[in-house]
């Protein structure tokens, strides 16, 4: 293991040095013109400007209705996909190959003054197969078809104090985004977390509306409405709401510059049966019995020159009657992820990270409690306009259980294209 790992990385570095220019740039980027890091702080994650023009409805602030809307410029078109070898060990047993792990189609872009949209679809991906449930036959296909986002965006309805969003969405109690993270195959662990008959899924996009705006000095908030199935049926006639604001200290959005914290709340309902019988032509089933379950908790983000310190942390209650193990009891559990970022090198080429996930639930299910380090490096490939290859090494160490935690390990070595 130490061996494979140390040719690994002897690999990356030689990459490095040997990496030459590529010229494909993002739709956003190619519109304008810009270098990549004027939205991004190495892309995915967003720096302030990125965030204000995001929150802008992908409008240029100051701009509005200057803007060339998507029927006077190039289809603004994206592809990302991702291509590597990874080396898994576990339980004594090591694994190792090469995949594919993914692709991503976007398109966004302004459609009117202040209304603007944002589309990512998934393709049904068989071969070749991104792991081993793939195949030509359909069966088990490694990427089902999505729809991952699909939302319209009417901007200023009242200048910066209210924006509205609807359709599919990345919700914003999410106040580390999980399709916005640095790491590709470990995920923020407490997102995927539940009681045993709850399926909610905080990592989710949902489809609802949500409302957004900001006010001086520094203050945020979102305001949503969502049925909290993700892009499933809600099979009751409940919707969930959540409120989540934040506050920043100082000149940026809290993303590169400037601290910010945060708190949110999400209250859900979900139906422990159903009927049986459709009472939806949206194919809703008519769902009853319904108990609640809730998500309390903040975040913050602290940056100094090229580090961002950012931690999220919530508890979860669920109703007992999503408790299969202990019935009368409601399904109480916490947990969170903090993340140290830096970003060094001209054009923030080289970026390096280290973060720890950790999830506790109570004490009759400790053996589904999660600690998890990561850590990983990634170096930009391109032109001055087009830093969108990245070489990436990402590493975790997880275990698994309390009493006998159950130990495995994941490295990986990939390309990240974003075109």
């Amino acid at each position: 293991m130490k061996k494979t790992l140390t040719i690994t990385f002897t690999a990356l570095f030689v990459l490095l040095a040997l990496a030459q220019s590529a010229l494909a740039i993002p739709a956003f980027a190619r519109k304008y013109g810009f270098n990549c890091n004027m939205c991004h702080a190495g892309f995915p994650k967003l720096n302030d400007w990125g965030q204000r023009y995001r929150d802008n409805g992908y409008q240029v602030p100051g701009q509005q209705g200057l803007e060339k809307s998507v029927f006077e410029t190039a289809i603004p078109l994206a592809i990302r996909t991702t291509a590597g070898y990874s080396l898994y060990d576990g339980d004594g047993q090591t694994a190792g190959g090469f995949h594919l792990y993914g692709l991503d189609l976007l398109a966004a872009g302004v459609l009117h003054k202040n209304i603007s949209f944002l589309f990512v679809y998934t393709p049904r991906i068989d071969e070749p197969a991104a792991d081993y449930t793939g195949s030509a036959n359909g069966t088990n296909p490694a990427q089902l078809a999505a729809i991952e986002s699909a939302n319209i965006v009417f901007s200023n309805l009242v200048r910066d104090k209210l924006n509205l969003r609807v359709g599919r969405f990345e919700p914003g109690f999410q106040m580390m985004s999980a399709k916005r993270s640095y790491y590709l195959l470990q995920p923020f662990e407490i997102y995927q977390f539940a009681g045993s008959r709850n399926s909610f899924d905080f990592s989710a996009n949902h489809i609802g509306v949500e409302a957004t705006g900001k006010f001086k000095p520094g203050l945020r908030y979102a305001l949503g409405y969502i049925n909290g199935t993700g892009a499933d049926p809600d099979n009751n006639k409940w919707n969930d709401v959540y409120l989540a604001v934040s506050k920043t200290f100082g000149a940026g959005e809290g993303q590169t510059a400037g601290q910010r914290i945060g708190l949110f709340g999400y209250l859900g309902w979900q139906p422990t049966d159903l009927i049986g019988g459709i009472v939806s032509p949206g194919g809703d089933l008519n769902g009853y019995a319904n108990k609640t379950y809730s998500r309390i908790g903040g975040n913050i983000s602290l940056n100094w020159k090229t580090f961002n310190f950012q931690g999220m942390a919530f508890q979860g209650a669920d109703d007992m009657a999503f408790n299969e193990l202990e019935p009368a009891l409601d399904y109480k559990f916490w947990g969170g992820i903090v993340q140290l970022d830096w970003a060094g090198l001209p054009n923030n080429r080289l970026v390096g990270s280290v973060m720890y996930n950790w999830v506790d639930p109570p004490d009759y299910d400790a053996a589904r409690q999660v600690r998890a380090l990561s850590g990983l490096v990634r170096y930009y490939l391109g032109s001055w306009y087009a830093v969108n290859v990245a070489l990436h090494a990402e590493v975790t160490h997880r275990q698994v259980g309390a009493v006998t935690p159950v130990k495995d390990n994941l490295f990986t070595l990939l390309l990240d294209f974003d075109f």
